[in-house]
């Protein structure tokens, strides 16, 4: 579904990402994990073409996400607030979603209902503009849009961020459903590594722009990755 290709990235003569290849099969839940810096919301920016590659490629349903917009037909993404158009309330930003994606009254219906828990009588009907709310029911607001017409790939970067526990729980049950019933790709980035082993079946970690670990989920998948994290702690503390 997505295939990386020699993709770099270079800011001033820096190399911040440098994947060779990388394959994430249609129907994969693929999580990303790496410190700041290490170039997952660079590589998040390219798959959604935000920024231009350095070098390489980025194919999704084998189209270069550079040279076509038929992707963006069947992909959802959040990555920060700029994806909101924060000057409308929240009603109104997801009618306007809807009105692009053709989505009928009855399917508006559906998805409000859907959403209502994660809402929590915290978005809806409380007359604010986007930017007025809280960030983590701005993230809200991003996220269900981002699900709303259930895409065939979902790229979101740190969604756990600024939720409260609850919340974040419920997202978990919303993108594990989502995965189950609609075979969704979902790319979702986490420095929460709890998180991203119950929501993704294979996981990779970036270090300064390069994969350095791409293990599938087993039961070992958490304490793999945190055994590795402090073996870079320890590197650290030891060089």
């Amino acid at each position: 579904m997505i295939v990386v290709r020699e993709l770099t990235k270079k800011y001033s003569g820096v190399t911040v990402l440098n994947i060779p290849s990388l394959t994430i099969s249609r129907g994969e839940s693929f999580g990303l994990v790496g410190n700041n810096g290490a170039g997952k919301t660079t590589f998040f920016r390219l798959v959604l073409d935000l920024i231009r590659a350095s070098s390489g490629l980025v194919l999704s349903n084998n189209e270069a996400v550079s040279r076509t917009e038929t992707w963006k037909q069947y992909t959802g993404s959040y990555l920060d607030e700029g994806f909101l158009m924060d000057f409308l309330t929240p009603e109104e930003y997801f009618q306007f979603i809807a009105r692009i994606n053709g989505l009928t009254h009855g399917d508006m219906t559906e998805f409000y209902d859907r959403f209502r828990d994660f809402f929590n009588d915290e978005i809806l009907g409380r007359k604010k503009l986007i930017r007025d709310l809280s960030k983590g029911n701005q993230k809200k607001v991003g996220i269900a849009a981002a699900l709303m017409r259930e895409p065939q790939v979902l790229v979101l970067d740190e969604p756990f961020n600024s939720l409260d526990p609850t919340m974040q729980i419920r997202l978990k049950l919303l993108l594990n459903d989502l995965y189950a019933k609609a075979n969704t790709t979902m790319l979702i980035s986490s420095h929460d590594l709890k998180h991203v082993t119950e929501v993704c079946n294979r996981i990779v970690i970036l270090d300064k722009g390069v994969i350095v670990k791409d293990i599938f989920r087993s039961e070992n998948t958490l304490k793999e990755l945190e055994d590795y994290f402090y073996t870079q702690i320890y590197l650290q503390t030891t060089s």
